[in-house]
């Protein structure tokens, strides 16, 4: 009946207030009043299994090769501190991580965005696991960066018919999380491709995709059987599209728990229309769903002598304003989105960690993205990416979107993801 006040239901024979205001069958002021305070006990252990559950990410990938190119991060208070222990503190507990199967040449250089082999994952595992956190890893099954625009297959795979790629691919994760369940590494949830919209290491028949997908899957199953596995997709503004995936998917029997996606506020829509996607995979597959990638600026001014993704001149949606505050209100407002869909599981900040390199100029900076692979990519990338990586190598691109600043202070918004939830 939505009444929560003793004399408005006085007359009742029964009275049933939805929320957190009151249960109440019969008459009775001290019944009324311990149906109020029962829902009450209720609400607040709802929203405290929300809190525990709930998964807060960052991807911090990034973070060896910064460390290697000098970068230190700081505390609120100004000290020095593993940046690990400070997402901690901040409510963060899953660190994701981009796993590559061989970003190097022969002769031992990185492609650079963090040179991020399954090394550098059991590296970065073992100290989230240390602060109480855990991991989320993320292969591409590429040597380089996967996206929509790329699903290149690995160098050693490359030539391989369906099921002899489906084997390597099985293999190779296996292996993989071997290496990460002997080192200790809490390993919580497995991504099978990274932003596989449409295409997976080579890949671009869904029947195909779907068989790799299984192939991935079923290794996580024998290794980790309590972590979720999870598929990746963008462009959620395209709901019609993003349907098609959880569709096929479904139509191949792919194994898998959560359905994740992007959602950058600048290029993927609205927070309705998020709801709404989220909301009817859900309904209509039985999956979890959670954003595994989002960001948001808080300068539109760059930090370390590359070029951003955005900024002030970029064509893109601006629904917050590119400040610490506007940065803030784009992680509470997604979170509290997620968390309001019926299996909304968890929302991923992508790189947070990510800030300028301490070179001081563009020449200086230069030499430590190609000495420690801290920019987006080396110039050594190009024997397997020329056509862009080859190209346009250089710093970071997200600088701009981090929740430290350039000197590794900590932003007032990375707070919001303690404080996001009720």
């Amino acid at each position: 009946a939505g009444f929560s006040d003793e004399a408005a239901v006085s007359g009742a024979d029964y009275v049933l207030c939805f929320g957190k205001n009151g249960l109440h069958q019969g008459r009775g002021g001290a019944a009324f009043k311990a149906a109020v305070r029962f829902t009450e006990l209720m609400y607040e252990r709802s929203l405290e299994s929300l809190r525990k559950s709930f998964i807060l990410g960052m991807d911090a990938s990034s973070v060896p090769s910064e460390e290697a190119s000098g970068v230190k991060y700081y505390d609120f208070e100004g000290k020095e501190q593993d940046v690990f222990r400070i997402l901690a503190d901040c409510g963060i507990n899953y660190i994701r991580v981009r796993i590559w199967n061989d970003p190097w040449v022969r002769d031992g250089n990185g492609y650079g965005g963090g040179n991020c082999d399954i090394d550098t994952a059991v590296s970065i595992g073992k100290r989230a696991a240390a602060c109480g956190m855990k991991l989320l890893a993320d292969f591409h099954y590429s040597d380089f960066w996967a996206d929509p625009g790329k699903q290149q297959a690995p160098k050693a795979w490359q030539g391989l018919d369906l099921d002899s790629k489906a084997d390597a691919l099985y293999k190779y994760t296996r292996e993989s999380l071997e290496k990460l369940k002997k080192a200790g590494v809490d390993v919580g949830m497995v991504q099978i491709g990274n932003e596989t919209s449409g295409a997976l290491c080579g890949e671009k028949d869904w029947e195909n995709i779907c068989r790799l997908m299984n192939s991935g899957s079923g290794a996580v199953r024998e290794l980790f059987p309590e972590a979720l596995v999870a598929l990746h997709f963008t462009n959620p503004e395209h709901a019609s599209t993003i349907k098609s995936y959880a569709f096929m998917a479904d139509q191949y029997a792919v194994d898998y728990d959560v359905f994740g996606v992007s959602y950058y506020p600048f290029w993927h829509g609205t927070l309705e229309n998020l709801s709404v996607v989220l909301s009817s995979i859900n309904e209509r597959f039985g999956k979890r769903v959670m954003v595994l990638e989002t960001s948001y600026a808080y300068t539109p001014e760059d930090t370390d002598f590359s070029p951003n993704t955005i900024s002030a001149s970029s064509d893109v949606a601006r629904p917050y304003p590119y400040t610490v505050q506007g940065q803030a209100d784009s992680i509470r407002d997604v979170i509290q989105t997620v968390a309001s869909v019926k299996g909304g599981i968890g929302v991923c900040y992508w790189e947070g960690c990510w800030i300028a390199v301490p070179g001081g100029s563009k020449g200086a900076n230069e030499w430590l993205w190609q000495a420690n692979g801290s920019g987006w990519a080396s110039s050594y990338a190009a024997e397997y990416d020329p056509e862009d990586a080859g190209k346009y190598y250089g710093g970071c691109a997200v600088d701009n979107q981090a929740l430290f600043d350039a000197k590794g202070h900590p932003l007032e918004s990375l707070k919001a993801f303690r404080e996001a939830l009720p």
